[in-house]
């Protein structure tokens, strides 16, 4: 009889059945791994040091074959060979983008298939991870949103898009070879398709094995959680994986925000700003980011600049406001607000004494930029009158 697991979405836990045959060892937390050896034989002794081992094979020299973990035993890697495998997503396609972004299709058990976008810049390579299939949220100038649910994402499927652009960018390093800082991949933004905190345990673990000081070894202040605000999980954000937090703000009034991110009718702006103001990682070294995407005549008036200043100083919240030009996509139901409109923004928040960059957009030319994943078969599997119903043609 087949194991379930379930997969939570929002307050629903819905059972999923998990395929027979062998153990993928990806994903799985050290005690979790050290259970697992225990319960398929590996002397409980042994299992605490065995796990240590396996995982710095895995996550350290990113070896997938037991065979090659030259400081096990031959019989003992023949038996856990037997048993399990060490498994990441399939990366189906890679785009390169005039600006060198990088645009992954990553196909995960059932078939289903999630996009991961790598971003090179000078000083740092950021890769924006997907924690669901879909999204639950159905924010209205998102792409990604008009793509329904499918279910969430384990933890080895997220931890495997890290591993799997670490072998396009040919980033493991050499077995025994000393410790390089010079990183390739050196932030992950959970921004990619989905709400990380409807997929919280699985986000959870994921982003703890990254952090490990043993495997990928980031550290937590490289690791930036993008939520459109689930309330009762924000603190726990801070207790439980201890990573740098970034809201999808992206309007100044409950009647614009319910319209722009639904999330807000259940809990609105005030309710968010005051987690915000609690949240146990804030301060002036470790300000929250407001992500403020930029619609024309929709959120970007000067009264709406004064109103964000006037929500950040009341809640005394340290913050930084990340402005977003609107990434268009077939079909949008908004325009991108002009240059001159969004400079007159940024410098209302600027002399108010906040940064506010403006995000130069990455990735347009293959659809990778903030807001436009969709899985591409998922648009492929679409007819084309569906398309155009949806694009209101």
């Amino acid at each position: 009889m087949s194991a379930t697991a379930p997969i939570t979405q929002d307050v629903m836990t819905i059972p999923r059945k998990l395929p027979e045959g062998p153990i993928n060892l990806v994903g799985l937390t050290r005690d979790a791994m050290r259970e697992t050896l225990i319960a398929h034989g590996t002397p409980e002794k042994q299992a605490r040091m065995r796990t240590g081992q396996i995982w710095q094979w895995i996550y350290q020299w990113g070896v997938r074959d037991f065979a090659s973990m030259t400081n096990l035993a031959k019989a003992y890697r023949a038996q856990l060979a037997e048993t399990f495998v060490v498994e990441i997503p399939e990366m189906v396609s890679r785009q390169v983008s005039s600006d060198g972004t990088r645009k992954y299709l990553a196909r995960i058990a059932g078939g289903h298939e999630v996009e991961v976008v790598y971003i090179p810049e000078d000083d740092r390579g950021t890769l924006c991870v997907s924690s669901q299939v879909g999204c639950t949220l159905t924010c209205s100038f998102c792409h990604t949103g008009t793509q329904k649910l499918v279910r969430n994402l384990t933890a080895g499927e997220i931890i495997g898009q890290v591993m799997m652009v670490r072998d396009d960018l040919g980033e493991w390093p050499e077995i025994g070879a000393p410790k390089d800082e010079t990183r390739l991949l050196s932030n992950i933004v959970l921004m990619g398709m989905g709400e990380p905190l409807y997929n919280f345990e699985n986000v959870r673990d994921a982003m703890k094995i990254a952090m490990d000081p043993e495997g990928i070894q980031l550290s937590r202040r490289r690791i930036t959680l993008s939520t459109s605000g689930v309330v009762p999980e924000i603190t726990r954000t801070a207790e439980e994986i201890g990573c740098q937090l970034a809201i999808s703000f992206h309007a100044t009034t409950d009647e614009t925000r319910n319209l722009l991110v639904p999330i807000n009718k259940r809990w609105n702006i005030e309710e968010l700003l005051a987690a915000l103001a609690a949240y146990p990682k804030v301060s002036n070294s470790e300000r929250i980011t407001f992500e403020y995407v930029m619609l024309k005549d929709v959120n970007d008036s000067d009264e709406d600049a004064r109103r964000l200043i006037d929500h950040i100083r009341r809640h005394q919240i340290p913050a930084k406001i990340n402005l977003i030009p609107f990434n268009e996509w077939p079909g949008a139901p908004y325009q991108r607000s002009s240059n001159n409109r969004i400079r007159a923004f940024a410098d209302i928040i600027y002399k108010a004494g906040y940064a506010s960059p403006i995000r130069t957009p990455r990735g347009e030319d293959i659809m990778a930029a903030c807001g436009q994943l969709k899985s591409a078969t998922e648009r492929a599997r679409k007819s084309r009158r569906q398309i155009e119903a949806e694009a209101g043609l």
